[in-house]
């Protein structure tokens, strides 16, 4: 299990999350996308129709029944009914289910950083499970940092 911790810093997240949603579909896995709001998870479906003139990433609200059918499946919980294996927490709120899939991109930015502090710690100790802390550099490109 790979958990990455996203800092956002100069890039928000309308322009971090579908660079990963991208990269998640085109390897040929399915994305959980977790907001406990409902607004921000408009916002994101509104940014995932819109964010490239040339494409569009395939999603859905959750709670249809084409659920399953769902590349990318928006969700105020953790519950992949779209059998996704990656999950991306984009509130900034750690959630220890995330554990339960393959791989967890936590995005948070500086009104977040003493959870992500906090989660980051906790997991440390956890068997099984790999962090990464992603950056970014002066002109504004992801670096691994930890």
């Amino acid at each position: 299990m790979q958990v990455d911790f996203y800092h956002l810093t100069a890039t928000p997240i309308d322009r971090a999350l579908p660079q990963i949603a991208e990269k998640v579909l085109a390897n040929g896995g399915r994305l959980l996308i977790v907001a406990e709001s409902a607004t921000q998870r408009q916002a994101i479906d509104r940014l995932l129709w819109s964010y490239s003139p040339e494409s569009f990433l395939p999603h859905a609200e959750a709670g249809a029944e084409t659920d399953a059918n769902q590349p990318i499946l928006l969700s105020g919980t953790t519950i992949a009914t779209n059998e996704a294996r990656n999950v991306a927490l984009v509130d900034g709120v750690w959630r220890d289910e995330a554990l339960a899939f393959d791989r967890a991109f936590h995005f948070f930015d500086a009104d977040r950083i003493s959870e992500a502090r906090a989660a980051w710690k906790a997991l440390a100790d956890r068997n099984g499970v790999t962090r990464n802390y992603w950056k970014q550099n002066e002109a504004g490109r992801w670096e691994k940092a930890a």
